[in-house]
């Protein structure tokens, strides 16, 4: 009875680390989402200021410590590119929370399981 009491015990702390390291998983990938957002939104506003500039205004990009003068479509085509990487890497990150949602509920489920069977277990040894 103790050894079956045992090796349940085992496999529910197996579960819970491995529960446990989907949830730290999961944080990074919402970090990760967070940010994605903070850029795309920052570009998205960007191209609209561009989108209003008419093809004689003067456009300049930073680099490092120096302004350099950038022609007005290749800055456009810059930022929609930009733009179209993020929304793909979005598109990524939502599928992976997706995917690591389910694989906590399952993790959440053989928890229960595992505990109820535990608690029973525990209950006959008492007797």
């Amino acid at each position: 009875m103790d050894k079956e009491v045992a090796v349940l015990q085992r496999k529910l702390e197996a579960e819970l680390k491995n529960f446990k390291d989907s949830q730290k998983e999961f944080n990074k990938l919402v970090q990760t989402q967070q940010q994605l957002d903070g850029q795309f939104f920052e570009n998205k506003s960007i191209m609209e200021e561009l989108q209003m500039l008419k093809p004689t205004n003067t456009v300049y990009k930073l680099y490092g410590p120096v302004l350099v003068k950038q022609d007005l479509d290749e800055s456009k085509q810059n930022v929609g590119k930009r733009i179209e990487y993020i929304s793909k890497e979005l598109k990524r990150c939502a599928e992976n929370i997706n995917q690591l949602e389910q694989k906590q509920d399952k993790y959440r489920a053989n928890l229960q399981k595992l505990q109820q069977q535990y608690q029973s277990q525990m209950a006959l040894a008492k007797q």
